[in-house]
């Protein structure tokens, strides 16, 4: 029993760092197989106890003292409190691309994203989640980024293939959240806008129609009283040509009535 003593309080010791099997086997001078053997004693230990709150972990080669997964709602609450330091969208979204991308650069982050992300990358170095795992070979030689072993204690991963697959993912939150409704929302106001565009484009097409053919009819009727002035002023010099014809036909016609009146007084 004082073995499994010694066990815990090394467990609690370590904290979230956890300890691996080949250490605590040299730390409690046993067999690496009786080491393993009281981890799993000490497990079921807390697990039939309903009062203990306490389970231990397996990561990896490491083992971490944590709490049971009953204690998650009261947990939760604590880690939404604002007492609490959580990450920001952009750090998740962020570890998310490292965890499946690894190893990878800041820049390919930032094409995944589509935005810029060195702040929250900085952060996650910083929160011990993601770290240096090398170099590209090539200009500028930009950092290549990978999950730590804390990133695996964190989320109780003892390899990446645990992750949960990627489409699994997508069919669930596409089966949990309403995408379609926000596309129809969408794509209708873009059906209403295009429909008002076109509305707009055929109402100013049929103004400018009226206008062309208002300037048409001006232009038509100036140029028809254009040519009844032209027709009435021919007209009126039409007449005083004939007037002025007739004048002088009067003319010769007196002229001819006189002259045999001047030839009779010259033979007298």
């Amino acid at each position: 029993m004082s073995k499994l003593r010694d066990l815990e309080a090394l467990l609690f010791v370590v904290g979230e760092e956890g300890i691996g099997l080949e250490e605590l086997s040299y730390l409690l001078e046993m067999e690496t197989a009786d080491v393993y053997q009281s981890l799993d004693e000490l497990k079921q230990l807390y697990y039939e106890n309903k009062n203990s709150a306490l389970n231990i972990l397996e990561t990896g080669n490491h083992f971490i003292l944590t709490t049971k997964k009953e204690m998650s709602p009261l947990l939760k609450r604590y880690a939404q409190s604002p007492a609490s330091n959580k990450l920001s969208q952009a750090a998740l979204e962020t570890l998310s691309i490292i965890a499946y991308k690894q190893p990878i650069t800041r820049v390919q982050i930032d094409e995944i994203r589509g935005v810029q992300s060195s702040g929250a990358v900085q952060k996650l170095v910083a929160n011990q989640l993601i770290a240096e795992k090398g170099r590209v070979e090539g200009p500028g030689r930009a950092i290549l980024y990978g999950t730590t072993e804390f990133f695996m204690d964190y989320f109780a991963l003892k390899s990446l293939e645990e992750l949960p697959p990627i489409d699994g993912m997508e069919e669930q939150l596409e089966a949990e959240m309403p995408f379609d409704l926000f596309f129809e929302r969408y794509n209708k106001s873009d059906l209403a806008y295009e429909e008002d565009a076109v509305k707009d484009e055929q109402a100013t097409t049929d103004v400018a129609e009226i206008n062309s053919a208002t300037a048409d009819g001006t232009e038509i009727a100036e140029n028809v009283a254009d040519e009844d002035a032209t027709e009435k002023a021919t007209d009126k010099a039409n007449a005083f040509d004939t007037a002025n014809s007739d004048q002088a036909a009067l003319s010769e016609k007196d002229q001819l009535q006189s002259d045999p009146l001047e030839e009779t007084s010259e033979e007298e």
